[in-house]
């Protein structure tokens, strides 16, 4: 055991001792700066470069998996939210300024506190569990659906929907507030129907409010931590649960594949985000007027 945590050690060391004393004095002060830093992204290793951290990673079955759920939690949530924070922000557009504070009650409330709540009311042993039973509609608490920790991460989901959906609408409401109802009014005169109207005038309007939303959510939902620790399986776990489960292995020479797997995660995220802008949704319409006078 002893000799393994010396391997381990010597294998997280920033520098190499058995070419110390051959190297220059200012090289070897240039090594003791930079070893924090390359440290730190996993290319550094006794002393020299090396990309090994990120081959392990990227061999490694976990990572294709972990990487699945978060963008599966990901893009579902955010298409969800986004969806359900439209018909809301359109149900309240006409509502006076309670709307709006009905949307952002639940922006201060911690996720470990809402974490909480989900715990309390949908597991097998919950709230509505008990009300299941008391009710004659299960037989015991074990007939109860797995709503928590469940394969199919339904738990996070309905915690994440519960948190983004009023902050999705929240934005939406604003931006619904701040172009009015002239162009809709328009093509209504102009024969277009309530579908055709909201299709090619609303939506087009909305699409920055959409985008920045969207942006927001989607960065938020995949680096989450601590929902999908204490509502999803043990497995196969999230991108970030997969980074501390490897960070806090006792292996210290895991650390490594750690803090690589912690670049990837964040390199592939804000690659999503750019492919998501780069799409032209953050671009306003320039033709709306002329698109409501060919309807």
């Amino acid at each position: 055991m002893a000799q393994d945590e010396v391997q381990a050690d010597t294998a997280l060391s920033p520098l190499d001792s058995s070419g110390a004393g051959d190297r220059d004095p200012v090289w070897r002060w240039t090594d003791i700066g930079a070893a924090p830093e390359f440290g730190a992204i996993g290319v550094w290793r006794s002393g020299s470069l090396t990309w090994a951290a990120y081959g392990r990673v990227l061999r490694d079955p976990d990572f294709v998996r972990s990487l699945q759920v978060s963008c599966y939690l990901a893009v579902l949530g955010t298409g969800l939210s986004l969806g359900l924070g439209l018909g809301l922000a359109l149900l309240l557009r006409s509502a006076g300024r309670w709307a709006t504070f009905m949307c952002q009650m639940t922006l201060p409330i911690p996720h470990l506190v809402g974490v909480s709540g989900i715990l309390l009311l949908l597991s097998p042993s919950g709230l509505l569990s008990r009300v299941a039973y008391t009710l004659q509609w299960t037989g015991s608490d074990q007939d109860f659906p797995l709503l928590v920790n469940d394969v199919g991460y339904l738990g996070v989901l309905i915690h994440m929907l519960w948190k983004e959906v009023p902050f999705a609408a929240l934005i939406l409401l604003a931006v619904l507030r701040g172009m009015g109802s002239d162009y809709e009014m328009q093509s209504r005169l102009l024969g277009s129907n309530r579908w055709q109207s909201f299709w090619y005038v609303t939506l087009p309007l909305l699409r920055p409010g959409l985008l920045s939303a969207g942006v927001l959510i989607f960065g938020f939902i995949f680096g989450s931590f601590e929902v999908p620790l204490l509502l999803g399986p043990t497995y196969p776990r999230a991108l970030p649960v997969q980074v501390y489960q490897l960070f806090s292995h006792p292996n210290l020479a895991r650390r490594q594949e750690a803090m690589a797997l912690g670049i990837l995660m964040a390199v592939i995220s804000i690659s999503l985000v750019g492919i998501l802008v780069g799409t032209g949704w953050q671009r306003q319409p320039r033709q709306t007027s002329g698109q409501v006078r060919d309807l």
